[in-house]
């Protein structure tokens, strides 16, 4: 007996035998079992997805003159064994005329197939007409089907199948049941030829069939052919390697292995991985492409871990993979990878233009946001804090100084009092002190960093002059730090709240002045009262911005609350909608911070839904970004020039563009 090639000898014989396509399934088999048949059936999809196979197995269903009951009908489970049955299965039914379209494209063959319609049938139940490639008949032939396709008689059914229903008239799509198949995903198609080459006998690596069912392209007829020629090409087995050589496609093994390159930002291995490749000879481009694809796995494996593709059959792979990246470094590796292949046309050859744009992906990765320097400057006012008289008189003193908040600038000296006027202005308005003009022009211009350092060295335990103590800024965030400032320094804090007083508070005598009288006091908050203490929930609130956290690891960490804390194991508890943002280069910069405050400790995720009663770093500074916002509004509200605009002009404010004042800064 000659051989039987896969794909005809595993060809479905009944609807429970047929691999996918159950929404196609379960409609024909409900209409067979309720008598419920139309006249005209069509198939669509793509070549190999069971067109042909569902044509057949309906006509058995309409012919089979026993079925699995035992007695005479109409059935969904054709018994295979009668004669019309195996007439079909062997294609010598006569009552079953299969029509080419693609080969009897003109009108009068289409002409000569109808005018046998109006006979019964010979054999069977029913005369079927299966037309295959139907979208292939011409115009004129379509017009001359129209009427019979509308009312054929009642033992005529017609079975219809294409590849491209697009280019069916509508005419004839508005006469039939149209049922439209699916591609087979790369899964469907392993687990059918895992269950037919462990039905021949046949040794196979699995990670072979993964790539038979990529290759296959969602066809399964072309997955079972695939197969035949693998089994040559291995002589009675599948292997992995046959498969790569034989289907000459890239060995995904290899993407794998420069993704982790990527991940462990190892360049000497990045670039030993390229060298091995260009052994085999590969398209470079389809590399980078492939590549590409990768990192777009990666993300979806980041935000919807569900919804990864196992085109490949390395979803666990690709999940563990994801948690070494962060979601910045992917989404700017996917960009320069789209680039770069748009520009390797200009490269010099597509083995150095790989390498670069691996390379450029490496060097262009987030470093993080730098932290703020931790070294304590003098504070800065405030634009909208009202200044006394006597803070105007030592400002032009001794100009005042203004730092930023997160970044130290360049110190400018301080001015020198030039003019005997100011001189005499700093005499009059110091309230008792005996200072003279040339005392005070005398006075050497020293800049901020020494003048602090060298206020801090002289006298660490000195109080400030009345004068050098700055206004407070009426915000939440100041008024709890200077309250936990207040806690550990009572000293500090009733010395900055202690209102100026007309009296004398500092005597300059005409003795020369080695060191400068300091501008401000350096205060620093500190984050926890006690670094070895065990930090709970209102801790981690004050903690949370010194402890210099920026991108996505900043969003992260303020999305938790403190679970719980031995000393040693800092717990988080996450909200579940950040839980896909979870990685190891996260964790680490936490605890990296926690640790430069003095607070060594291990990170751990806890993911559940937060404490009602609880606030969040995020949630505060949400709450507290309204608070102001609503101050803002309300000022403007009870501005009397607003007033007068909106009485005069009808004019309204828009809420929603007022900014407060810390953010126009």
């Amino acid at each position: 007996m000659s051989y039987q090639v896969l794909a005809r000898k595993w060809r479905p014989r009944t609807f429970h035998e047929l691999v996918g396509q159950t929404h196609v399934q379960r409609a024909l088999v409900n209409a067979l079992d309720q008598g419920r048949l139309h006249h005209a059936y069509l198939f669509t999809g793509t070549r190999g997805v069971g067109k042909t196979t569902l044509a057949r197995i309906l006509a058995k269903c309409l012919n089979c003159t026993a079925n699995g009951r035992g007695d005479e009908g109409i059935t969904s489970t054709p018994c295979g064994r009668c004669d019309s049955c195996q007439a079909i299965d062997d294609g010598r039914f006569v009552d079953l005329i299969e029509v080419d379209a693609a080969s009897r494209t003109k009108v009068e063959d289409t002409r000569e197939l109808l005018d046998n319609v109006q006979y019964a049938p010979t054999q069977g139940r029913y005369k079927v007409y299966l037309i295959d490639e139907v979208h292939m008949l011409s115009t004129s032939s379509f017009n001359a089907l129209l009427k019979t396709l509308e009312e054929p008689p009642p033992h005529v059914k017609f079975l219809l199948a294409t590849t491209d229903p697009q280019k069916l008239p509508p005419t004839v799509l508005s006469r039939c049941l149209q049922f439209t198949l699916k591609h087979m995903p790369p899964e469907r198609v392993v687990e059918h030829l895992t269950y037919v080459l462990g039905e021949e006998g046949v040794a196979f690596d699995e990670s072979a069939l993964w790539l038979l069912g990529k290759a296959a392209e969602g066809s399964m007829r072309d997955a079972m052919s695939l197969t035949d020629q693998a089994i040559a090409f291995g002589q009675g087995a599948v292997r992995h390697a046959d498969v790569a050589a034989m289907l000459g496609t890239l060995d995904h093994r290899h993407i794998l292995a420069l993704a982790e390159a990527l991940a462990d930002v190892d360049v000497q291995r990045l670039l030993a991985e390229v060298a091995q490749l260009a052994e085999q000879g590969p398209d470079f481009a389809a590399v980078l492409d492939e590549l590409s694809s990768m990192l777009h796995r990666l993300a979806v494996a980041q935000m919807v871990p569900d919804a990864v593709d196992n085109s490949h059959g390395d979803r666990d792979v690709i999940l563990q993979l994801a948690s070494r990246f962060t979601a910045e470094d992917i989404q700017l590796y996917y960009q320069i990878g789209i680039q770069g292949r748009g520009d390797m046309v200009h490269a010099p050859d597509l083995r150095s233009a790989l390498e670069m744009t691996l390379l450029r992906m490496l060097a262009f990765r987030p470093q993080g946001v730098p932290k703020p320097p931790r070294t304590q400057l003098p504070l800065r006012r405030e634009p909208s804090e009202t200044v006394a008289p006597s803070e105007t008189v030592a400002n032009e003193a001794n100009a005042s100084v203004q730092v930023a908040d997160k970044a130290s600038s360049v110190p400018e000296p301080l001015p020198e009092v030039k003019s005997a006027p100011e001189a005499e202005a700093v005499s009059s308005s110091a309230s008792g002190a005996d200072i003279s003009n040339s005392q005070v022009a005398s006075q050497p211009s020293v800049p901020v960093a020494q003048e602090a350092s060298s206020y801090q060295e002289e006298s660490p335990a000195q109080e400030p002059p009345p004068w050098a103590v700055e206004s407070k800024m009426a915000t939440p965030e100041r008024e709890a730090a200077e309250a936990d400032v207040a806690q550990q320094t009572p000293e500090l804090a009733t010395a900055s709240e202690a209102p100026a007083t007309p009296g004398p508070t500092a005597t300059l005598t005409s003795e020369p002045v080695d060191k400068p009288t300091p501008v401000s006091v350096p205060v620093e908050t500190p984050a926890v009262t006690a670094t070895t203490g065990k930090l709970d929930n209102a801790q981690w609130l004050q903690c949370f911005d010194s402890l210099g956290l920026g991108g996505l690891t900043r969003n992260l960490a303020g999305n938790c609350l403190v679970e719980s804390d031995d000393g040693a194991l800092l717990t988080l508890r996450l909200d579940p909608s950040q839980e896909a943002m979870q990685a190891e280069v996260h964790q680490t910069r936490i605890e990296r911070a926690l640790k430069e405050q003095g607070m060594p400790r291990r990170i751990a995720f806890y993911v559940a839904e937060l404490a009602s009663h609880l606030e969040t770093p995020r949630q505060r500074e949400d709450r507290l970004n309204q608070e102001r916002h609503a101050n803002a509004v309300d000022l403007l509200n009870h501005d009397p020039h607003i007033q007068k605009l909106q009485q005069a002009f009808g004019a309204t404010l828009i809420e929603s563009s007022v900014k407060p004042a810390d953010e126009m800064r």
